[in-house]
């Protein structure tokens, strides 16, 4: 299959027990997945393991990497493929050190130059800037534009991701702008998972990049 222009990062909801297990199943199956980031707040870190080890297991079934949000100890504990750290969850280097060299490692960025460059020259895998739209996920206090996709692919080589409120409708101008993966969580648990994970792909296909056409 030809490679497409971006890829899908999805990030599940806060709730992941009960039928989550296969719905995440009826999503990965949907359409080639490159990511899923486990993302639960205000649960201790065994709650949280015992919450991820089937998720895991599904994706590990698939080729998906398993990523972790925010807890390097987790990460580690679990054999995550890699962490999601936000700007006041830890350090690249610390985490390197930690999950080694094989673990993928991700920095959030919001809508900085600095902050990517500097995850950049730390070691990180690949930087996420957002947020592009509104989010009903988290709270928006950074604002990100299409030029700072545009300026990042024009000199780095390192993947960017896009977060914050993307949906089948509005993902085209940040495809052809040169996010490598869209992170999304809402618009695929809100409704039909496998439906709106085709949706995306459907959106992919039909956006190449613009240094692609």
């Amino acid at each position: 299959m030809a490679k497409l222009s971006s890829e899908l990062y999805l990030i599940s909801p806060l709730d992941v027990e009960g039928t989550f297990p296969e719905r995440l199943e009826r999503a990965l199956d949907a359409g080639p997945v490159a990511a899923f980031q486990f993302r639960v707040k205000d649960v201790d870190e065994h709650s949280a393991a015992r919450m991820a080890e089937p998720l895991q297991r599904i994706c590990a079934d698939r080729d998906v990497a398993f990523i972790v949000n925010d807890s390097i100890s987790l990460a580690k504990r679990l054999g995550a493929d890699g962490v999601h750290l936000g700007q006041k969850d830890g350090d690249v280097k610390d985490a390197r050190e930690r999950l080694g060299r094989n673990a993928q490692i991700g920095v959030t960025c919001h809508d900085s130059r600095h902050l990517a460059m500097d995850a950049g020259e730390a070691g990180a895998d690949y930087v996420a800037f957002g947020a592009f739209f509104p989010s009903s996920t988290k709270e928006t206090k950074h604002v990100a534009g299409l030029d700072l996709l545009e300026w990042w692919q024009s000199i780095f080589e390192l993947p960017c991701v896009a977060i914050g409120g993307i949906t089948p409708a509005n993902c085209a101008p940040l495809i052809r702008a040169g996010a490598d993966f869209l992170a999304v969580s809402n618009a695929v648990w809100d409704g039909d998972e496998a439906a709106n994970v085709a949706a995306f792909f459907d959106a992919i296909r039909a956006n190449p990049r613009i240094t692609e056409q």
